[in-house]
């Protein structure tokens, strides 16, 4: 949304599905009088007229009698039992690109306003339908990588994270109550000591700390994690990504070098969406293009949010390898490939379990070739990658970081009120207290400036 100063019922369009060939194509209306605008390019508009909400009437879209553009069928919703709150339309038709712009262009010629990015969700808010937890929570599921994340912005938009944040305004709201009976009706005016029961506000800042630490890992399940590739040429690189990615991404061969640059892909380990970069193999090398690899290599690895590391465990270890681990402070997990080989190298390979014991780094054997040991490296990835303890509160964790910082400037005015001692009037805390309610109000969007409105419905997509 970039024009929230506008008509609120005003009636708009918008195609909701590709502009691409399919089978069905959705153009969806909303605002006053849409449906009386769209019984007059309607073949059957006393049918459409009458129809009750949540029914569906069949005919055609028309210019005119003897021009017809198209038969559909149009889903009636009736306010305020609609997703905006107000009447609404969707015209189902025929998935051509050129059938549903005609459909589109005829309403935009009889009386409706193409709708912004996001307005449809923006109506639902302001009409009630959904607070801010839960629109924000549209676009997540759109963007969503994983069943994982998609269950989770889910949750959200099944009103879980409101209904956490109600309820701890609920504990600051009695406390607030408590107070103000203390203020009028004081036994001891001087201080606030033993004045009120704290136990309300220590569960309320107590569950505000465990949202807070929630976006954390909510972030990774939205934005998906970077993970590389690593390892000396031949280790079995290639293999593997094309082994998780389960297709053939990636050239394999016996010669050294072949991969020369990096590619990637988004992969699911166990939940978590992740970009999975395969990279050049780490060596000295005389050729230019490899060598231009082999940096690109050492570039990613060092922004990445965690490294397979692999070893070719028939060779071992070597001098190089051991290196590069010691050396790497982003997250690592030494990965242990052809394990279906007999062992011809060094000690390390026949115990890896020994390796890097000083360093607590985590060992996964496998045989990419076979695709032996791939469960127990996505769950030894997820492992890694997971940043907050899981608990029942990640179920209803924070969506966005604009959600986040409210939620911290709440735990800090609550955190602040618990600290005042008997030095302080109880006005001081107070005054904390609705502080915090004003921060858990933008969250939901009981307070919430335009330009915050602005940011976050400028990301949807038109239609939605």
């Amino acid at each position: 949304m970039t024009n929230l100063k506008y008509t609120p019922e005003e009636p708009v369009a918008a195609i909701a599905t590709a502009l691409a060939p399919a089978a069905l194509g959705i153009v969806r209306c909303s605002g006053k009088n849409c449906i009386e605008l769209l019984s007059k390019i309607f073949s059957r508009p006393k049918a459409l007229l009458e129809a009750a909400g949540n029914t569906i009437v069949y005919g055609w879209i028309q210019e005119s009698k003897d021009s017809k553009i198209d038969e559909v069928l149009v889903s009636v919703f009736r306010a305020p039992c609609s997703f905006t709150g107000e009447d609404m339309v969707e015209i189902s038709c025929h998935g051509g690109v050129h059938v549903v712009q005609a459909v589109y262009n005829l309403l935009l010629k009889h009386g409706f306003r193409s709708a912004e990015k996001g307005e449809f969700t923006f109506r639902a808010y302001i009409n009630g339908k959904a607070d801010l937890t839960k629109a924000e929570a549209v676009r997540e599921i759109i963007d969503s990588k994983t069943d994982e994340s998609q269950s989770r912005a889910a949750g959200r938009l099944a009103g879980n994270l409101f209904e956490t944040i109600d309820s701890v305004k609920k504990q600051i709201v009695d406390t607030l109550a408590a107070i103000e009976v203390e203020i009028e009706y004081p036994e001891d005016e001087e201080t606030i000591a033993d004045s009120f029961d704290s136990s309300e506000l220590e569960n309320a800042a107590k569950t505000l700390a465990e949202l807070a630490d929630s976006w954390k890992s909510e972030k990774i399940y939205q934005d998906g994690a970077r993970v590389v590739l690593c390892g000396k040429t031949n280790a079995g690189k290639s293999s593997l990504f094309n082994a998780l990615l389960k297709e053939d991404r990636a050239i394999v061969s016996d010669i050294e070098g072949t991969t020369r640059d990096f590619i990637e892909s988004w992969i699911d380990f166990s939940g978590i969406p992740a970009r999975l970069f395969d990279t050049a193999g780490l060596r000295e090398t005389s050729d230019v293009i490899e060598a231009v690899g082999v940096e690109r290599t050492k570039d990613l690895s060092g922004d990445a949010d965690l490294i397979l590391y692999l070893v070719d465990s028939s060779q071992g270890l070597s001098e190089e390898d051991e290196k590069f681990i010691r050396e790497q402070t982003v997250p690592l997990i030494l990965v242990w490939n052809k394990c279906d080989k007999e062992n011809t190298g060094d000690s390390p390979a026949k115990n890896p379990e020994n390796a890097f014991s000083d360093k607590n780094i985590v060992q996964v054997k496998i045989s990419a070739k076979k695709g032996e040991g791939l469960g127990e490296l996505s769950e030894a990835v997820k492992n890694a990658l997971s940043v907050s303890k899981d608990t029942d509160r990640t179920r209803c964790g924070l969506g966005s970081e604009r959600q986040k910082i409210s939620v911290e400037k709440a735990l800090e005015s609550v955190l602040h009120a618990l600290s005042l001692t008997k030095d302080y009037a109880l006005d001081a805390v107070v005054q904390d207290l609705e502080d915090s309610l004003d921060a858990l109000g933008e969250v939901t969007g009981d307070v919430t400036p335009d330009d915050v409105l602005g940011s976050i419905f400028s990301h949807f997509c038109v239609g939605k």
